[in-house]
């Protein structure tokens, strides 16, 4: 019998779904896919533009790349600018600093490396890999996701004496489907879902966003302590803490769908 026959996975929206789902349905669960986050190209890419040609320009001694769609993001709009190849070449002359593996990933398929890597995949983890490195009038190109989440970083940085170019790449279209999410919420609540996975914090904070804006916050909050949750790292599990939930699993230390789905198999059999 497959490992996870029976299990209903609520799965949230996100850029690898179908391959995590997939993933999920090999081993005998039922996905059962909710519209949390929708990434979106920019209306206006304006800015991002002015940060791609002083990127190429050389600009930036380092770029922090904070998640691997950013850079995908950015790399349609330097074709469009007719420029993609002396992004991916300036890029090369810069020190690419990755908070985690998916960041890492986006720049091995431009042939390119991670030339400093965050031990923890969060904001303050790349801070605690630059924490011995005099950042005086240092260069660095930040990549920015929408939302609260990352904000804080431009400005530690300044605080330490570094130049800072933001950008924020892509948008969510969180407003989407709201009929949908509240219809997941109720499955929660009527205790018809076996375990919730979160791989990423914006997809906790539209859930949330969208219980508050239909009712039933109170009975997403009770759902969610009765309910066991994985999540894929320590951002989305410090997000849940916020909001007074223990998740019930993560990976131990590599924070990837296969992992993750290991550590459903270990918890569902224990």
């Amino acid at each position: 019998m497959a490992k996870l026959h029976g299990l209903t996975v609520l799965v949230p929206e996100s850029r690898e779904l179908d391959l995590f789902a997939a993933m999920l349905e090999a081993e005998g669960a039922a996905p059962l896919r909710c519209p949390l986050v929708q990434i979106m190209d920019l209306d206006d890419t304006g800015a991002a533009q002015t940060w791609l040609e002083q990127a190429i320009a050389g600009t930036f001694q380092d770029i922090i790349w904070l998640t691997g769609e950013g850079l995908r993001r950015l790399l349609p709009i330097a074709e469009q600018m007719g420029r993609r190849e002396d992004f991916i070449s300036a890029l090369s002359g810069a020190r690419n600093i990755t908070r985690g593996p998916k960041p890492a990933r986006a720049l091995r398929e431009l042939g390119l490396a991670s030339g400093l890597a965050a031990q923890t995949p969060t904001s303050q983890g790349v801070l605690d890999a630059l924490a011995g490195e005099d950042l005086k009038r240092r260069a660095i190109g930040v990549q920015l996701y929408p939302g609260d989440g990352a904000i804080a970083l431009p400005a530690q940085l300044r605080a330490r004496g570094a130049c800072v170019w933001p950008v924020t790449p892509y948008r969510y279209a969180s407003q989407a489907q709201n009929d949908t999410v509240a219809a997941k919420i109720r499955k929660l609540a009527d205790g018809d879902i076996g375990l919730i996975v979160f791989t990423a914090t914006p997809q906790i904070e539209r859930l949330f966003d969208v219980a508050e804006k239909t009712g039933l916050r109170a009975a997403l909050a009770a759902a969610l302590t009765r309910t066991p949750i994985a999540v894929i790292g320590p951002v989305a599990e410090d997000m849940l803490r916020r909001h007074g939930i223990t998740p019930a699993l993560r990976p131990e230390s590599s924070f990837h769908l296969k992992p993750l789905v290991r550590a459903i198999i270990a918890w569902r059999n224990a």
